[in-house]
């Protein structure tokens, strides 16, 4: 079984690259760990991903609001949140090779289990206990140093003209929710919002990962959707209990199999934290977190206030009461989700005796939404007439025009893609108006009049 998800990461890790999703950032200078490119297709994908939670948290919610935050953050945010001090993983370093290594990743594949949440000190003791068991996976050796904190945020010297960066370091957001937070006030005051409501952002987060692995599912450039929930402490329970059901929810209208879905709760929270559940997903090296739930509390609005000299305090003008609003955070990265979906997309099958590779991607999801096909690429009249439907199909949908080899090839490029519908033109089609529509996942075609062919793709597409 193990293999068998192994040869699955490789085949999706293979067809992003052949196809146009991923690719390995500055490849042709030999890559950069851990960062990679969306290609035509990837982006399109990511986008269509984004597109879908914002319209879930925002568009379609009358108190859930967006920002789009700086990179760029006074350091002052980064003391204040914790970061500065607290944002770290457990580093170790094979005394051999010298390879670094995250301590609670090498624990992990032993099936030894070490929460993030652990002290320094708790980890390394559970470390110690099974030093024979864990080998570098570089050299082989079992010469570990002791595990040590390293801190994840990325330093930059922006505004630096001394060059010295340790008297007043910037840094690259390590997260975008500390943008939300100190942003409440300002949203408070110029948007016609009351408690309760949320702050949804889409943007770039850097973290330097000490061991990025897994492909894009831990990256040190990534893109996070959150959003930051703002309650009544009172009413912090029954906004968790609504979040998670419809978290849960949305992956399962994305298509996601309930099987594949499961929640991990939290043990060990952070001292600030009510309650911490992640949604995981059974990727092909196993359940791993795509988003995290957490009932944050009153901390961080409370940490940002003490620091900024602002009063964060909300006045409910029915009650006349004062308080600092709880907060409950929803939080996934778009690389996690566009991997999962590649996952739960992927299939191998066999029609009429031929193998093909289809990403049974949902409509809403797929980069290309129709392929228009002339049945010759040198015959002048049916391109003509293909690219006709091809440019008014586009201004509704997003459209490919494909005359690159035969039909079948044309079928199998366009099922890796994702594509859900392929439309060809052909000679037939001079005499009857009617095209040749091909489905995807079923691989059935059908004549369709090329004047219903708007309203065919509307009710389908939708």
């Amino acid at each position: 079984m193990k293999k068998e998800k192994n040869d699955l990461m490789e085949k999706i890790i293979s067809l992003t690259k052949r196809r146009g999703f991923v690719f390995p950032s500055s490849e042709i200078y030999g890559g950069f760990a851990a960062v990679y490119d969306l290609g035509p297709y990837g982006v399109e994908l990511a986008n269509n991903i984004k597109k879908e939670w914002w319209r879930s948290m925002t568009q379609l919610r009358d108190n859930v609001v967006g920002l789009d935050s700086a990179i760029f953050m006074s350091p002052k945010i980064w003391e204040a949140s914790g970061h500065v001090k607290g944002f770290s993983d457990p580093l170790t370093e094979c005394r051999k090779c010298h390879t670094r290594l995250r301590l609670d990743t090498l624990l992990e594949e032993i099936d030894v289990l070490a929460d993030e949440k652990m002290s320094e000190e708790e980890i390394n003791k559970i470390f110690d206990a099974n030093r024979e068991k864990i080998k570098c996976p570089s050299c082989g050796a079992k010469d570990f140093t002791s595990g040590r904190s390293f801190n994840l945020l990325v330093q930059s010297n922006l505004g630096n003209f001394t060059g010295d960066w340790t008297k007043e370091p910037v840094y690259l957001r390590g997260e975008t929710c500390q943008g939300i937070y100190v942003n409440y006030k300002n949203v408070l005051d110029s948007a016609r919002v009351r408690i309760p409501f949320g702050i949804a952002q889409i943007g770039k987060a850097f973290r330097n990962e000490i061991t990025a692995r897994q492909f894009i599912f831990r990256t040190r450039e990534f893109e996070q959707m959150e959003m930051q929930y703002f309650i009544h402490p009172d009413k912090t329970k029954e906004a968790y209990n609504y979040w998670r059901e419809a978290r849960w929810q949305f992956y399962l209208d994305l298509g996601f199999k309930p099987e594949n879905l499961k929640w991990h709760q939290h043990e060990n929270l952070v001292f600030y934290a009510k309650e911490a559940y992640d949604i995981e997903y059974n990727f092909p090296f196993g359940f791993k977190e795509l988003e995290g739930i957490h009932a944050r509390g009153d901390y961080d609005l409370t940490q940002h206030a003490k620091s900024s000299g602002q009063n964060f305090e909300y006045l409910d003008t029915i009650s006349g009461e004062k308080f600092v609003p709880n907060i409950v955070e929803t939080s996934v990265g778009v690389g996690r989700t566009f991997l999962a979906a590649l996952c739960e997309a992927y299939r191998e099958e066999n029609i009429g005796g031929d193998e093909r590779i289809v990403l049974a991607l949902p409509p809403r999801l797929a980069p290309i939404k129709i392929a228009v096909f002339p049945l010759l690429k040198n015959k002048p009249d049916l391109v003509v007439r293909a690219e006709e439907i091809y440019h008014s199909l586009r201004q509704k949908f997003r459209c490919e025009f494909d005359d690159n080899g035969n039909i079948g090839k044309r079928y199998r490029r366009q099922d890796e893609i994702g594509t859900p519908f392929c439309l060809t033109f052909d000679f037939d089609s001079l005499d009857d108006a009617m095209v040749t529509v091909r489905e995807r996942d079923s691989a059935t075609q059908e004549r369709v009049k090329i004047s219903d062919l708007d309203n065919y793709f509307s009710s389908r597409l939708s």
